[in-house]
């Protein structure tokens, strides 16, 4: 079986969440590469993100990371040696780029979250990949937690009180979604 693809996906810094927030952030990065997945972020380029805090957390712990960036080149916003692989999708911000960024995964985890997070958390509800918010955090991930995007139910968002138990949620959850899907 191959690694699984973990995102970590959440506000840039321009919505100004807290040092704690970026912490919670780095922590989910670190466990993702503690499990021996491959974490999956939005790479951007020109702002810091929880995102890349995530990206962080997990080169800490050595893990394998993959930024997904907008546009047509591999220019990123974080040192060079944080990504491990740049995915330049020639897509811009604010929906293309969140379509490849997520469609990527097999399991998404939210960090707070302004619009761009709730554009990922509406792909992963429409193409059936788990979700995973961290309450506590703010944004769309305190509003969506325990809740379904739509009427139609497919797939709760489901709400975790820490990142220990986000990621486990997340690595069970992904295992059977890369079962039923590939």
């Amino acid at each position: 079986m191959r690694k699984l693809q973990i995102g970590v996906m959440g506000s840039a810094a321009d919505l100004q969440y807290t040092k704690e927030v970026e912490k919670v952030a780095e922590r989910l990065g670190e466990l993702v590469a503690e499990s021996g997945a491959t974490l999956v972020f939005g790479a951007e380029k020109d702002t810091d993100s929880l995102s890349t805090a995530a990206c962080r957390g997990a080169k800490k712990n050595g893990g394998l990371t993959v930024g997904i960036t907008y546009g047509k080149h591999k220019n990123i916003w974080q040192k060079e040696d944080m990504a491990d692989f740049v995915v330049a999708s020639g897509l811009e911000r604010g929906g293309g780029r969140e379509l490849t960024l997520v469609l990527s995964c097999d399991a998404v985890i939210v960090v707070s979250g302004g619009s761009g997070t709730l554009n990922e958390l509406t792909v992963a509800y429409q193409a059936d990949i788990p979700t995973v918010a961290l309450r506590g955090t703010g944004g769309w991930a305190d509003k969506l937690a325990d809740e379904y995007i739509d009427g139609r139910k497919r797939r709760k968002v489901v709400g975790t009180d820490t990142p220990e138990e986000a990621v486990r949620i997340a690595l069970e959850e992904a295992k059977k979604y890369v079962e039923e899907y590939g």
